[in-house]
């Protein structure tokens, strides 16, 4: 009597179809309505969905860990994801009219300087794990990305107040200023850590020929 084959469902659901990676595609889902909520100015709906986006972040990685649902498309598809609604984010807040009037505020020039960090390390850790090598994130990108949220989310409540008829309070413009430019610096930073990383990494060793 031969044996019974296994259902493909549960195993694709086993590998694939798990928490992690359904809360990471979710994300990818809030992004693009937080988006268009912020193209439309609807400022105060887009700090809602996107405080709901950000703790889907936390969530499918604490999940992952806890209960071993770490997979290849999960390893993927966050980071894809984190960099989709930050960049997108700090894209759609630097053409806000109100950013514009800010003094002090998101900048063209710092919208750049994150989507070209975001894309060097992504090139680099493609580069760095086909050759085998480790090169997962550091604390500095944590750090990074916290600090990232705080100002997107801190633009979109400066963003809702600017809307308003009583205009923004002086307290919410301090907190989106200090925000950005220390997301800002900790982008930079983060970016030189990650590249004095790779150039350790991909360094020959003494003992191999010139």
């Amino acid at each position: 009597m031969s044996k019974a084959r296994k259902p493909i469902k549960p195993l694709l659901s086993k590998s694939v179809l798990n928490v992690p990676n359904v809360l990471t595609s979710a994300r990818l889902l809030l992004s693009v309505g937080m988006f268009a909520l912020v193209g439309f100015e609807y400022y105060l709906a887009g700090f809602v969905v996107f405080l709901v986006a950000a703790t889907t972040d936390w969530l499918d990685g604490y999940w992952a860990r806890k209960y071993g649902q770490i997979t290849v498309l999960g390893r993927i598809l966050d980071p894809f994801a984190d960099k989709v609604i930050i960049c997108g984010s700090f894209v759609f807040l630097v053409v806000a009219p109100a950013m514009a009037a800010a003094p002090w505020g998101l900048r063209a020039w710092m919208v750049v300087v994150v989507i070209a960090r975001e894309m060097l390390v992504t090139m680099l850790r493609g580069l760095i794990e086909r050759q085998g090598g480790d090169f997962s994130a550091r604390w500095s990108g944590k750090w990074k990305m916290i600090v990232q949220c705080v100002a997107v989310g801190a633009s979109l409540v400066y963003l809702a107040y600017a809307a308003s008829s009583a205009g923004a309070p002086d307290w919410c413009w301090c907190i989106m200023i200090l925000s950005i430019w220390l997301a800002v610096a900790l982008t930079i930073y983060s970016g030189v850590v990650y590249i004095g990383a790779a150039i350790r990494i991909l360094r020959p060793s003494s003992d191999e020929p010139a």
